[in-house]
């Protein structure tokens, strides 16, 4: 029996056309065809697994404490993004790599602006723990053309697993940028790339114990590389034999990023005439800027 003011239950399919077409007046053509797309595909998950009231209250408080957790430092909803492969879609869907341009990957979230700059041949690592490593290569456009005073910002995690930004004593380490010179070569030294797990004593670690996932990424390196005319490259270099190469949590690896660290032995000179103390390693990147739309 029903009330005389009380309204008949929708159906679905008229139900999602009716929240669909309260955006017909949206004056943002872009940001209308977004919100449609996004209602119809969250209206069809739910129908498709038939969601519980109790299962949509767990994913707002899901939501929830990733904003709790989320401040200048940890972005929660990057990392939510990223092992569910939408990050790396979202690059996928924007990459154009014609005429042979480096290939882009996830950013991550532990970029932070305002790194230092190094010279030339100079040390990223600011006393980041780890072997050191030196990395060299050239920055060109694709036509092959070397790009001098390229901006190359370089960020990585030390042999703990953990970016300068996850202490609490405002260390700057593994992180800084250089420019590349007139025939567009750089090299600078850091730390040997080691695998480590992303943030997951959050609700994104929870969520990945649950589905019995591992928060392990592979061992990379960072890079972001800008210059006039030419399109923006966010990237990694990953270490070839690494184990985790095809299990990456965050789904960032390509192919073509995976790069040789070559170790030399303790009491080899590198070719600065630097005698590390142990062993370190020596990797090459050279980076192919595509032409800015």
């Amino acid at each position: 029996m029903r009330f005389p003011n009380e309204t008949a239950p929708v159906p679905a399919d008229a139900l999602v056309d009716r929240v669909t077409r309260s955006f017909d007046a949206c004056p943002d053509p872009r940001l209308r065809e977004v919100l449609v797309s996004l209602v119809t595909h969250l209206h069809a998950v739910v129908r498709e697994v038939r969601l519980t009231e109790d299962e949509w209250a767990a994913a707002v408080a899901f939501l929830t404490r990733c904003g709790e957790v989320t401040d200048e430092h940890r972005q929660e909803f990057v990392l939510l993004s990223d092992v569910l492969g939408l990050s790396m879609q979202t690059v996928t869907v924007n990459d154009r790599t014609e005429g042979g341009a480096t290939e882009a990957t996830v950013s991550g979230p532990f970029f932070v602006e305002g790194s230092p700059e190094v010279p030339l041949g100079g040390d990223v690592g600011g006393g980041a723990r780890g072997e050191p490593c030196l990395v060299e290569g050239t920055v060109t456009d694709d036509a092959g053309r070397p790009v001098p005073g390229a901006r190359i910002e370089v960020w990585e995690a030390d042999d703990d697993g953990r970016y300068d930004v996850q202490y609490d004593d405002g260390r700057v380490a593994g992180r800084a940028h250089l420019f590349s010179d007139a025939a567009g070569r750089y090299r600078f030294w850091g730390v040997t790339p080691t695998p480590y797990p992303i943030p997951h004593d959050g609700p994104v670690g929870a969520l990945l114990a649950a589905a019995g996932r591992s928060p392990m990424r592979a061992a990379h390196l960072h890079f972001m590389v800008t210059a006039p005319g030419l399109r923006r490259l966010v990237t990694h270099i990953f270490v070839r034999g690494d184990a985790l190469l095809d299990h990456d949590a965050v789904f960032g690896v390509r192919d073509s990023l995976v790069t040789t660290f070559e170790q030399r032995p303790a009491g080899t000179p590198a070719p600065d005439g630097r005698v590390p103390d142990g062993t370190w390693t020596r990797a090459r990147f050279d980076i192919v800027l595509g032409t800015a739309d």
